[in-house]
């Protein structure tokens, strides 16, 4: 299990709790509507800045768009020197900064909820910062939110959210922008990116960003979900993790066991697309330790201001860090969805929260936990790679199809106090190769990400 959706993490909306007075029967009414209706309209918007023409349409301050294989933007010269007081170390330094705004992107989607997320390399000696501001439905703006500021390693910053943003109508909740009412009918219908690009004084260090997007969304709150009908099956080979050995191991970050979930599913998908640590990457890992790749992964996922390793874009970024790999946050619709990633070769992580009994065969309920996702078997049921397992031979587990589905793409449920609480919405992280083939770039494409 994570901390990556604990409450705070998606607003619990008055109308719905208003609804859920209502109890078990009114719930066990709209489970049975659900499973007749219609699949909604996407309720999705995913867009990101990857080409030359992407970044060359930003404006810029001190930083450059550059071309080649992989696009990107660096730090050119600096705009400015700035002190940061690290409030996880008390250290203070100066660094050099350049910044890259994006165009204005206008969401297909008026949006409750936002999740930024980007694809960087930088090198020590290196660090960047992602911030959001957006517009409303009534035509005023929001802030500059912080959405993160993030660095490849731990030695010059911590990795950090920024808690306490808020201007009474939004706030973020650790890398998660959220009206604070959608009830009103107020939504995010326009957003800008701004990177802000910081290297050390006297230096040609640079960090260097290819992917950066963010996803807004609108999903109806619900406590169950349109059923899908299966499609072909297929498994992929994708390699078993446990998060489970880990228990106990480096308390500085979070202490290995249930709040290892998100690096230990990611660490899978990784290696998968074959991304692999040096000894010398490895060697801070005491020796006796199996599979130290994923306290590694622990390690440098992890947020200091969160106190775990379940921070979204922490993730696809941490996953970016490996050659020829990128990242990105969404919400899927349903699991065709994710039927067509996976014949395409690609599987996802996602995020679900469910009572003990509510997913058959899985022992254990959750306020929040990540698996992989690596295929279908023939009657349509998910196979999951599950690292809330005792060991890694017993991480591959099949899961009920309807089960799956309403626990991973509710927004509501009840938890085993009886109380309304969130649910994920269909978050998932996607991580994929940065040059694709036919078949993976229209798999993607189809379902929004591109």
């Amino acid at each position: 299990m994570s901390r990556a959706e604990q409450p705070s993490r998606r607003t619990v909306l008055a109308a719905a709790v208003a609804a859920a007075v209502a109890g078990p029967s009114v719930t066990q009414g709209v489970a049975d509507a659900a499973d007749t209706a219609e699949e909604p309209a996407r309720t999705v918007d995913y867009r990101a800045w990857t080409s030359y023409t992407d970044w060359r349409a930003g404006s810029a301050q001190g930083a450059r768009a550059v071309a080649g294989v992989r696009p990107g933007v660096v730090l050119a010269h600096p705009a400015g020197t700035v002190d940061y007081t690290d409030p996880h170390t008390g250290r203070t330094a100066s660094w050099e900064y350049a910044t890259w705004t994006s165009p204005v992107h206008r969401l297909r989607v008026p949006a409750t909820e936002a999740i930024a997320s980007w694809n960087a390399h930088a090198p020590a000696g290196t660090w960047l910062q992602v911030e959001l501001h957006g517009t409303y439905s009534d035509g005023t703006e929001t802030p500059w939110y912080v959405m993160g500021r993030w660095a490849a390693g731990d030695e010059d910053i911590r990795r950090t959210s920024v808690d306490g943003q808020s201007d009474g109508r939004s706030s973020i909740w650790t890398d998660t922008f959220a009206v604070d009412d959608a009830t009103t009918g107020l939504r995010l219908v326009a957003y800008r990116l701004r990177l802000t690009l910081y290297r050390r004084p006297g230096t040609d260090l640079t960090p260097t960003v290819w992917r950066l997007g963010a996803m807004g969304s609108d999903v109806p709150d619900r406590f169950t979900v349109p059923a899908s009908t299966p499609g072909p099956a297929k498994e992929l080979l994708v390699p078993r993790y446990s998060q489970e050995i880990h228990k106990g191991q480096y308390p500085e970050y979070d202490n290995g066991g249930e709040a290892w979930c998100s690096p230990t599913s990611s660490q899978m998908i990784i290696e998968y697309w074959g991304g692999r640590l040096t000894p010398e990457q490895l060697s801070w890992v005491d020796p006796s330790y199996a599979d130290p790749q994923v306290d590694h992964a622990a390690r440098y996922t992890y947020d200091y201001q969160y106190e775990g390793c379940g921070n979204w874009p922490f993730n696809a970024a941490y996953a970016a860090t490996y050659k020829g790999l990128q990242g990105v946050v969404t919400r899927l619709g349903s699991l065709t969805d994710l039927e067509t990633l996976i014949g395409a070769g690609i599987p996802a992580i996602t995020s679900q929260s469910f009572l003990k009994g509510e997913l058959t065969g899985a022992g254990y309920g959750t306020a929040g936990h990540l698996m992989t996702v690596i295929g279908f078997t023939a009657d349509g049921d998910v196979i999951a790679n599950d690292p809330f397992s005792p060991d890694d031979e017993a991480v591959r587990r099949v899961y009920a199809r309807r089960e799956f589905e309403n626990i991973w793409l509710r927004t509501k449920r009840y938890n085993a106090s009886g109380k309304v609480v969130s649910g994920s919405g269909g978050v998932c992280y996607l991580y994929f190769p940065a040059r694709l083939g036919i078949r993976m770039r229209r798999a993607l494409a189809a379902v929004g990400v591109r």
